[in-house]
């Protein structure tokens, strides 16, 4: 990363000028329409399972992700890798392929280039079986109750957000960056202003969240978007430090 102030300056200058003449923030996915939350029962459903299930995002200074029960994500038409398990949650998140590699991004040039140009990216898809603050301690963490029937948009949304090989499974890039998971070759780039964050927002959006992707570049811009009515996460970890 740069480390001259200088270069920072004109990195944000830059990207600035990005910002004004970009024409569209949403990764070129197929928007799949979804009811409106509909007034439920506590009673479950025919299939025996509740109405609802929880969701999180997380979040550090300058990124978020979110975080779903694996089995709701299958249950819904989630196409996983091959051989990926059967674990209890999934922590994912998007990004530039450099910045999620050990390397980092290096230099001042190389962060111009992410920022102003298309440049590849991947989706992460990281196991856990253990409660998500124990797993992710020093993230903020918040929660919300989602209707389940919500599932197949998100669902479909993410699997438009790889590429796939012959088998129509996603094709791994790599290990995660931490934890046990994978990368996932995305099907889309990444560049000022389709980055990390948009793609929480619209992962939102198809969980029935009403959030402005324009007003969501930043982790902070995203978090009070989605703490604020009608959507209401709830903090709940606020993060070591």
């Amino acid at each position: 990363m740069p480390r001259t102030s200088a270069a920072l300056k004109l990195a944000s200058t830059v990207a600035a000028a990005a910002l004004l003449t970009s024409c569209s923030l949403r990764l070129p996915t197929q928007k799949v329409p979804t009811a409106k939350a509909q007034v439920r029962t506590a009673a479950k459903s025919l299939h025996g399972k509740e109405p609802d299930v929880l969701v999180w995002m997380v979040a550090d200074k300058w990124h978020t992700g979110l975080v779903f029960p694996y089995d709701w994500l299958i249950e819904s038409g989630f196409i996983p890798p091959e051989n990926f398990g059967k674990p209890k949650f999934v922590t994912m998140s998007w990004g530039n392929t450099d910045a999620y590699s050990p390397e980092g991004i290096g230099s001042t040039w190389n962060l111009l280039r992410v920022i102003l140009t298309p440049t590849p990216a991947v989706m992460e898809l990281i196991p856990s079986n253990w409660d998500v603050a124990e797993v992710m301690p020093h993230q903020r963490i918040w929660r919300k109750l989602t209707p389940r029937d919500k599932g197949p948009a998100l669902a479909d949304f993410l699997n438009k957000c790889s590429v796939t090989d012959a088998k129509g499974r996603p094709i791994v890039v790599r290990p995660s960056s931490w934890g046990k998971g994978v990368q996932l070759e995305s099907a889309h780039r990444y560049f000022i202003p389709r980055v990390c964050n948009v793609w929480t927002a619209q992962a939102l959006e198809n969980l029935g969240c009403e959030i402005n992707p324009m007003l969501g570049l930043t982790a902070n811009s995203l978090i009070r978007q989605a703490e604020n009515p009608p959507n209401n996460l709830e903090l709940i970890w606020p993060g070591k430090r």
